[in-house]
């Protein structure tokens, strides 16, 4: 009777054991279950278009040929832009970078629907092959030559030689500060041939070797040549010692002197 009793006792003291074990098992389980739910609400609330969409646009920098009008036409055509939880600068970086004039871009959201676009445009120094634009590094980038402004010179040459044309185009024009002229055009031909165009019209033929003695010989005959210089067309100096002066048609000549 005794080791019955012990027995019935020891079963009346392990269940109620098993029951705590199975109702602390269920809450657990109810407590990730309730975490999971909020953490996916929380989520689709966060990336719902239409409770954090970016609707704002501000465009900062001291901009002269990027309008805030292009930049907000670039966003849009974008087939989807995200909520402020999940659009990537990166992306948005990337379309405006194509943008003319643009050389550096910073882009940051601002709590909860703002985009802030920070712009720095190029400065163009040339026109590079008539439709493209170099910086004073002498970079071509991406921009309209037509806003480069009236006086900005001309350069020419084949792909690669940006930085060496405008390289000439510098040390060139100091040569010719004694003269009181500026070149409007520097070409550099498939052959590597230089020509250079003066503001009066007057054509360089400075050829492969020698430039600068060559442009240095140029300075000295211009100045013998006094008031004649208003009726020369073009300088071929690619001799060794000399130069040949093209001459502008007598009627021509008046034309130039009249206008």
């Amino acid at each position: 009777m005794n080791i019955t009793a012990e027995i019935l006792s020891e079963n009346a003291t392990q269940a109620p054991s098993s029951k705590q074990h199975w109702f602390g098992g269920v809450f657990l389980l109810l407590v990730v279950i309730a975490i999971g739910a909020l953490i996916y609400s929380t989520f689709s609330w966060m990336t719902d278009d239409q409770r954090l969409p970016l609707s704002r646009l501000m465009v900062e920098g001291n901009l002269v040929h990027v309008s805030p009008e292009e930049v907000q036409t670039a966003l849009a055509d974008i087939p989807r832009i995200g909520t402020f939880m999940t659009q990537d600068v990166n992306q948005l970086q990337q379309v405006l970078q194509t943008l003319p004039w643009v050389e550096q871009i910073s882009i940051r959201k601002q709590w909860p629907d703002l985009i802030k676009v920070y712009i720095v445009e190029y400065k163009a120094i040339a026109i590079w092959n008539g439709n493209s634009l170099l910086n004073p590094d002498g970079n071509v980038f991406n921009g309209h030559p037509e806003d480069a402004g009236e006086n900005t010179v001309n350069l020419y040459g084949p792909e690669g030689s940006s930085k060496q044309v405008l390289s000439v185009w510098k040390k060139s024009t100091q040569e010719l500060k004694p003269l009181g002229r500026t070149i409007t055009s520097v070409v550099l031909n498939d052959r590597r041939a230089w020509q250079l165009i003066l503001d009066n019209g007057i054509r360089l033929e400075l050829g492969k070797d020698a430039r600068e003695d060559r442009l240095n010989r140029f300075v000295e005959l211009y100045k013998r040549l006094g008031d004649k210089v208003e009726q020369i067309s073009y300088i071929d100096l690619r001799y060794d010692t000399g130069a040949a002066v093209g001459w502008i048609p007598d009627d021509d000549s008046a034309q130039e002197r009249n206008k």
